[in-house]
C-alpha cells in the first residue's frame, strides 16, 4: 500500500515550517520531500498546509481493561489516543487482575492485539497486586513483552523492596517507573496543602509526599544503576532532586503531565472533583519549576495521564471523587496553544518532548520522521481554534476541566503503520 500526505508542512528549527510531502509504503516512511507527482499511489490525502508530524509518544496511561471497562476499555482509549495524533502509548498496569503473572499479562496483550486501534505498550507491576512486597517474575514479563515495570497508583512504600526491584531491573536492562507517593505522608489529603485547601476546608497533600520519595529512589538508583523514570513530577522540590540527581550522574529520568504545566491549585473554583488530580494541581512556583525543568533538560518528556472515570463518580465532592484527568485528546491542543502560540515553547521542542524524547529515553522504534521509521503520523490544523468538547471525546472518560477552553492544534488526521486510524471529517 502506497500513501501519500501531500501539501503538509513539518517543523524545522524553531517554529520554522517547511513544505513537504511524505510517501508511506508498506508500513514505513519511504519518502519526504516535494518530488512524488509522477509516482502512483494508492490513496493521497491532502494536509493543506497543515502540520505533519511523528506520531505522538505517550509512557503514561490508563485503558481500565480488564476490570474496570465501566471507565474505558482498550478500544476506546486507544481510540482517544487516535484522536489526540497519539500512536503508541504506554498502559500502566493498575487493573483487575492485576497483571502481574506471565499468564495475566498475555490476557492483557490479547485484547490490546485484538482492539487496539494504535501501539500500546504494556506495563507490568513490579510487585504482586500493586501493594505488596512481593516482586513479580521481572524476567518472566519481560519475555513476554513487558514494556517497563510500574506500580502506578501507588508508591512503593519499602525502601528494601524498591533496592530490590531496581536492582532486579538493572540486570534485566529495563526501566523501573515510578508513582512516587509516601503512604505515610498523605494524612487523608485529597488536594495541595496551601491556601486553597484550607480556604475548601479540605485536607491537604504536602510536596514531601511526592518529593522525599523520588529522593530515596534516586540513591537507590545509583546503588543500582537502575534507569529510575519518574511520573507526573510535580512539585519544585522533585524538580530540584532530579536535577541534583542528573548531575550526579544518575540516570534517572522524569516526566511532566500538561495539566501541572498550565493549572494551579488556585485555579480550582470550588469543591469539584473534576479537579482532583493525583498528584494534585500545586502552587504557582511549583507549576513555574516544572516549566523551568522542562526547558532545562530536567525533566525529559511529558505525558498525559489519562486516567478515565465514570461521570457519576467523578461528578462529586473531593473527599468523595477518586483520583484523575483524561488527557488523551486535549494535550497536544493545550500545549500547543499556551506555550508555543504564546512564544514560551517552539513547536520544535514540543514535538520533541512528545514523541522524540519519550521514544528515545525508552529506546522505542517510534517518535521520529525520517526515511525508514514506521509511518506512524499524526497531522495537526494550527489555524483553527475549536473549544474542546466533551461530546467529541472518543474516550468514554470526559473527566476533565478544561472542557470549553478554546485551543487550536487539533488533529486532522493520525497515521500507524500507514493505516489511517484516524480522520477528524469521519
Amino acid at each position: 500500500m502506497k500513501v501519500l500526505i501531500k501539501n503538509g508542512k513539518i517543523a524545522g528549527k524553531g517554529n520554522q515550517l517547511i513544505d513537504a510531502d511524505v510517501w508511506l509504503e508498506d508500513g514505513i516512511i519511504a519518502g519526504i520531500g516535494k518530488s512524488f507527482a509522477d509516482l502512483d499511489f494508492d490513496e493521497v490525502y491532502d494536509a493543506k498546509g497543515q502540520l505533519v508530524t511523528p506520531g505522538l509518544v505517550d509512557v503514561h496511561v490508563h485503558l481500565r481493561e480488564p476490570g474496570f471497562t465501566y471507565k474505558e476499555t482498550i478500544k476506546t482509549g486507544s481510540q482517544a489516543a487516535a484522536r489526540g495524533g497519539f500512536t503508541t502509548v504506554c498502559a500502566m498496569p493498575n487493573l483487575d487482575p492485576t497483571p502481574d503473572t506471565v499468564e495475566k499479562f498475555n490476557q492483557v496483550l490479547d485484547i490490546i492485539k485484538r482492539d487496539a486501534v494504535v501501539k500500546v505498550l504494556q506495563y507490568a507491576p513490579i510487585t504482586e497486586n500493586l501493594r505488596s512486597d512481593v516482586l513479580t517474575d521481572q524476567a518472566g514479563l519481560k519475555a513476554a513483552g513487558a514494556f517497563a515495570f510500574t506500580n502506578d497508583g501507588v508508591g512503593v512504600q519499602t525502601a528494601g523492596t524498591m533496592y530490590l526491584a531496581m536492582q532486579e531491573a538493572a540486570k534485566q536492562g529495563m526501566a523501573l517507573v515510578a508513582h512516587t507517593e509516601d503512604d505515610s505522608l498523605l494524612f487523608g489529603g485529597v488536594m495541595h496543602k496551601g491556601k486553597v485547601s484550607e480556604k475548601l476546608g479540605l485536607p491537604g497533600i504536602m510536596s514531601a509526599t511526592e518529593s522525599s520519595q523520588i529522593a530515596r529512589d534516586v540513591i537507590l538508583a545509583e546503588e543500582t544503576g537502575a534507569h529510575y523514570h519518574v511520573c507526573h513530577v510535580s512539585t519544585k522540590e522533585s524538580v530540584r532532586v532530579i536535577r541534583d540527581a542528573k548531575r550526579a550522574g544518575v540516570h534517572v529520568t522524569a516526566e511532566v503531565s500538561p495539566h501541572h504545566l498550565i493549572l494551579m491549585d488556585e485555579d480550582i473554583p470550588e469543591d469539584n472533583g473534576f479537579w482532583k488530580m493525583n498528584p494534585p494541581l500545586r502552587g504557582k512556583e511549583d507549576r513555574d519549576d516544572l516549566i523551568e525543568g522542562l526547558l532545562d533538560g530536567t525533566i525529559d518528556c511529558i505525558a498525559t495521564d489519562h486516567a478515565p472515570h465514570g461521570l457519576e463518580e467523578k461528578d462529586q465532592t473531593f473527599l468523595k471523587a477518586p483520583f484523575g484527568i483524561v488527557g488523551s485528546e486535549t494535550a497536544f491542543q493545550l500545549i500547543y496553544t499556551h506555550f508555543v502560540e504564546t512564544g514560551r515553547f517552539t513547536l520544535e521542542q514540543v514535538i520533541d518532548w512528545m514523541a522524540v524524547k519519550p521514544a528515545a529515553i525508552f529506546g522505542l522504534n517510534a517518535g521520529t520522521l525520517t526515511i525508514g521509521a514506521p509511518a506512524d503520523i499524526a497531522v495537526f490544523d494550527l489555524e483553527t481554534e475549536e473549544k474542546i468538547d466533551d461530546q467529541q471525546f472518543a474516550s468514554m472518560g470526559v473527566n476533565t476541566p478544561f472542557v470549553g477552553w478554546p485551543v487550536k492544534g487539533n488533529t486532522m488526521f493520525t497515521f500507524v503503520d500507514g493505516k489511517l486510524v484516524y480522520n477528524k471529517e469521519d
